[in-house]
């Protein structure tokens, strides 16, 4: 199969062909490995391949799941794989492996995915842009003057690129949907417990980090939910299952929705014009498919908020960096450790047990009000990020001159309309709804109700049909015709 047909089509189609027998895994693979190495020197997206351990999964017999034989690629972090080192996007955290498959890994391995890599991640994922000093930036297949997000970036340009159709990704504070939305793509964040994070951690970031992947399609993403969602052995907690597959919603179009919409965020960051323009165009298709609009948001303190994210994160991070010392036998200094990551350590070095209890509470008091939001309202539509793509080094993790609050601020201000539902759990979706005027993705986000996926999909199906974005490419692809 050609790159340049194998890279136009989304897991859906290409596992269609597998089971067909009109195209084999390795086949695929192959398509895939030529893409990376064509794009890769471009974009910077995968970090390393595994082309052997590909083929042994090839030659055992892959499971029959509804993505057999599609290539994919895991991010360097939680979703590990035994056999597969990860680097953490880190000097310090070279070679970071598991003796085992983590649960969610394994359920990627029965839903019929063939992993060929892994893809760049920012340090310790908490940069909404992935450039590290390890592995350089990655770089968006739309514009490779400008970021392709983070912490997913590596994942979200691989499939905006066409190297894979589907990669896993994470969300901590909005890094599936914040780089979703500047490449052009899918990306769920599901609710808090949908996924599993076993066996050797408990929930990630204490909840507020979502394990899914970024997608070119709504079906994807709802085939893929159905194959890997479900509480593990010992999971603390788990979200309710839905009524029926969250695949089966695209035949089922949502009954007239209350959908709240707001432009601007709690934190009062500033919006980009284009990025208001295009939330108020999706306002208008929303009317127009017959639901009702309503300019409103949950009222909430986005002081504490702020702080509390900004401590469990430190405490999380100053925590994986002492595990890390005492595991790989290294000392952490500021010579190995990035610049922001370094005062998030020490400053979570700083924080008593009382401090997280605070956060908590913070934290409880706002899933309290927004939860109460939602009794009244089915969806809360707002723009994924407040501003379009920001170049290559706006974001720079290793400026020595911004303490632990200001980089985390810089940050927010960047993307402010997603870690509220980190905060509260509930599940939230970006869909590539508008364009620039140079013809960039703007992503926009709709938020559900906990637990409540399926009004979701229902949703970005019924967008995708009157909106669709599948024959957009990135311009990167247009000008590489001659990839095979």
């Amino acid at each position: 199969m050609k790159f340049s047909e194998y890279s136009k089509m989304d897991g859906f189609d290409l596992a269609l062909l597998v089971k067909n027998k009109e195209v084999t895994p390795q086949e695929l693979k192959k398509a895939a490995l030529e893409g990376i190495e064509k794009l890769n020197p471009v974009i910077n997206a995968v970090v390393s391949t595994v082309p052997e351990l590909a083929d042994e999964e090839i030659q055992a017999g892959l499971p029959e799941g509804p993505f057999k034989g599609i290539p994919f690629l895991i991010k360097e972090s939680s979703a590990q794989a035994a056999g597969i080192p990860v680097n953490l996007g880190s000097r310090f955290g070279v070679d970071v492996s598991t003796p085992q498959d983590t649960n969610l890994m394994t359920r990627f391995r029965q839903a019929g995915f063939v992993t060929v890599g892994t893809s760049t991640t920012p340090e310790f994922a908490f940069n909404f842009s992935t450039e590290s000093v390890f592995s350089g930036p990655t770089r968006n297949p739309w514009n490779t003057n400008l970021s392709a997000g983070g912490s997913s970036g590596g994942a979200a340009a691989a499939v905006s690129a066409g190297i894979v159709p589907i990669a896993h990704a994470n969300d901590g504070a909005g890094s599936i949907r914040q780089p979703a939305a500047v490449n052009g793509l899918v990306g769920l964040k599901p609710t808090r417990g949908r996924i599993p994070h076993g066996p050797f951690r408990a929930d990630i970031l204490n909840g507020l980090s979502n394990e899914f992947a970024v997608t070119k399609s709504v079906r994807d993403s709802a085939l893929l939910l159905d194959a890997i969602a479900g509480p593990d052995i010992g999971a603390s907690s788990w979200a309710e299952s839905p009524k029926r597959p969250y695949f089966s919603e695209r035949e089922n179009k949502p009954q007239k929705l209350k959908i709240a919409w707001m432009a601007t965020p709690s934190n009062g960051a500033l919006v980009d014009n284009e990025c208001v323009e295009a939330l108020h165009r999706t306002v208008k298709i929303c009317q127009d498919l017959g639901h009702e609009l309503i300019e409103i948001a949950p009222q909430i303190n986005a002081e504490e908020q702020f702080q509390a994210t900004m401590r469990i994160w430190a405490s999380s991070i100053s925590r994986s960096i002492d595990k890390l010392q005492a595991g790989l036998n290294r000392k952490a200094t500021a010579d190995n450790i990035e610049a922001s990551n370094w005062a998030l350590y020490q400053y979570g070095q700083t924080l008593k047990a009382s401090d997280l209890l605070e956060a908590y509470e913070f934290n409880n008091r706002v899933s309290r009000t927004v939860g109460e939001f939602f009794t009244d309202y089915d969806v809360l539509l707002s723009p994924t990020i407040a501003q379009l793509p920001w170049e290559i080094g706006k974001l720079n993790a290793n400026d020595p001159n911004l303490d632990a609050t200001q980089w985390t601020e810089r940050m927010m201000g960047y993307a402010p309309f997603t870690n509220l539902f980190n905060t509260t759990g509930q599940p939230a979706i970006s869909l590539p709804l508008g364009w620039s005027s140079e013809g960039l993705p703007i992503g926009i986000q709709f938020a559900g109700r906990f637990a409540d996926e399926s009004t979701l999909f229902q949703l970005a199906f019924q967008l995708e049909e009157a909106q669709p974005w599948k024959n957009r490419r990135p311009s990167l692809l247009e000008e590489m015709q001659e990839v095979r």
